[in-house]
């Protein structure tokens, strides 16, 4: 990929991992990584990005309700990736799962006291997927069955919507008997995310099919998970070496930049273990098996200056993925310089900025790059 921009470039280099303190431009990039505070789940570049659950209560049952669970991601490059997003919490009371659409928990519970009609699920603390795609139609609900795979709203809003249906049985039948789920947990695919307390909202206005009649949900609670890249990892997930037209010299990603990990945590490139069976399956534990190398990455970066001219300069950027066990399907890539905001012209991938914020330097532009591989 390559991108042209008008401007001579700067030169001093920044990232999560390095810093090149004799270069003069300020250069920002990410592939699933970000540098955010460890104090709160917090990303500069995108200050407001969250997972919003919203719990839609559409009718009343005779111990309970039915309600329409939406999830929304409105994190402006960080998608929920194969194996998608798992969905925790813990009853308020005694509450039993009698059926889902578009979903399933991963375990029924103990359901021996219900005789005859046996619930889909009878834990206090329950766990939800989403289901695959290609299930029965009787099975599916609106923007279900992905897996549990979401875009992220800067990539495709249309795809970063998920849902489900769930019947809730001995959980009250009214606003004032009903009690919000509590401790929510999401994970997506692996650890990061912190959820707040459910919040009773406005209740939520639908149009019917037709589009000439509303109506609303009989009432409607909120879930807020932001994502902190301290929580995910203690060790950031990429690095970003350096390189220009007018020098042999490659500035490196540091030795151990993802950490240094013993030499059982990785794999000679030419090993002949690679040829073993089932070496590349990803685990449950999404724990990587990586190429061995000095900076120890999963991802790296590489920045390079191809031409520097007076009215515009053109760099190349190359993404290496040295974790055999994962495969990027589709990635977004985050880079922030000065003179992002006047690129020209760019190469084989789909860009588009994002606002600079108060938390960053106002001289400094982001560009968001979104490249998928079917």
């Amino acid at each position: 990929m390559e991108l042209d921009n008008q401007a001579n470039p700067a030169h001093k280099i920044h990232h999560v991992v390095t810093c090149c303190s004799w270069l003069k431009f300020t250069f920002l990039a990410m592939l699933f990584c970000v540098l955010v505070s460890p104090a709160a789940a917090y990303d500069p570049l995108d200050p407001t990005g969250n997972i919003t659950i919203k719990w839609d209560v559409m009718s009343w049952t005779p111990d309970g309700y039915v309600a329409a669970v939406t999830m929304n991601n409105f994190q402006m490059y960080r998608q929920i990736a194969n194996p998608g997003w798992t969905l925790g919490w813990s009853w308020a009371k005694k509450e039993v799962i009698w059926t889902m659409v578009g979903a399933q928990t991963t375990e029924q519970g103990d359901c021996s006291k219900f005789k005859g009609n046996t619930p889909h699920c009878c834990k206090k603390t329950p766990t939800v997927v989403d289901l695959l795609p290609g299930v029965p139609y009787n099975q599916q609900f609106s923007n279900c069955c992905k897996g549990g795979v979401m875009a992220s709203w800067g990539q495709d809003p249309s795809a970063s919507v998920s849902a489900f249906q769930v019947s809730v049985g001995q959980g009250g039948t009214s606003n004032k008997t009903v009690k919000l789920p509590k401790n929510f947990t999401l994970l997506g695919p692996g650890p990061g995310y912190t959820c707040g307390p459910a919040k009773v909202v406005p209740s939520t206005v639908f149009l019917t099919p037709d589009r000439r009649r509303k109506t609303q949900a009989l009432m409607t609670w909120n879930v807020t998970c932001t994502y902190s890249q301290f929580l995910a990892s203690k060790n950031p997930s990429c690095c970003v070496s350096f390189s220009s037209f007018y020098n042999d010299t490659v500035v490196p990603c540091p030795s151990c930049a993802c950490g240094c990990r013993n030499k059982k945590d990785c794999i000679k490139g030419d090993s002949k273990l690679l040829k073993k069976a089932g070496i590349n399956t990803p685990r449950k534990d999404n724990a990587p098996l990586l190429q061995c190398t000095h900076h120890m990455c999963p991802i790296r970066v590489h920045w390079h200056v191809k031409q520097n001219y007076k009215d515009y300069w053109r760099v190349k950027m190359a993404i290496t993925n040295f974790n055999y066990r994962l495969n990027y399907t589709e990635w977004t890539l985050v880079a922030q310089h000065p003179n992002l905001n006047n690129i020209t012209q760019v190469f084989s991938f789909d860009y588009k900025p994002l606002v600079a914020y108060q938390s960053i330097n106002d001289t400094a532009s982001v560009l968001l790059i979104v490249f998928s591989i079917f």
